[in-house]
């Protein structure tokens, strides 16, 4: 069998990916699994084969191909974000929470802005008995991102005590009471 070009790669992925858009997974998964056959190095199949794996509720044939997909060159910082993602919250489904914390910690130091990622680190942190940190992480990102007018009135007090949980009365939040 002759090697596939490149744009010809191009076009069998991006069919696998429409097929697992319009719910055609099962379609998907055994396009993508014919692919990682043939071109076992190439990051973005690993990916994809993740993806969908995951979407079957198949979590732990997901892991190697998201293992896969992040060990090397190939994706884009859209997709490579995504593959951490995935692969931690996956790593969490699965119960290997102390994975999970480490691949979403190591995922916010490189996507420090990515409030999806931190919201999975603080659930993994709870997880492994860091409640006090997952409860902090989440207030943070709560308190920058509401745009609820509920929320956005008491946001110095939100921000005050994601960073000092333990404090108590005759503490002063900020003036927002």
């Amino acid at each position: 069998m002759s090697a596939t070009p490149s744009n010809d790669l191009d076009a069998l992925l991006a069919r696998s990916v429409r097929l697992r858009e319009a719910g055609r997974k099962e379609e998907a998964r055994e396009e993508l699994l014919a692919l990682r056959a043939r071109f076992p190095d190439d990051a973005r199949v690993a990916y994809q084969t993740a993806w969908v794996h995951d979407t079957l509720g198949l979590e732990a044939d997901a892991v190697p191909h998201y293992v896969d997909a992040l060990a090397g060159p190939g994706l884009s910082t859209e997709d490579r974000r995504g593959a951490l993602l995935g692969l931690g919250s996956t790593y969490r489904t699965l119960g290997r929470y102390t994975d999970a914390v480490a691949t979403l910690g190591e995922a916010t130091v490189e996507f420090p802005d990515d409030n999806a990622l931190k919201t999975f680190l603080a659930m993994a942190l709870y997880n492994v008995g860091r409640a006090h940190d997952g409860m902090r992480l989440l207030l943070t990102v709560l308190a920058a991102t509401s745009a609820d007018p509920d929320v956005t009135g008491y946001r110095p007090a939100i921000e005050y005590y994601a960073q000092d949980l333990d404090a108590v009365e005759g503490d002063t939040a900020g003036g927002a009471e």
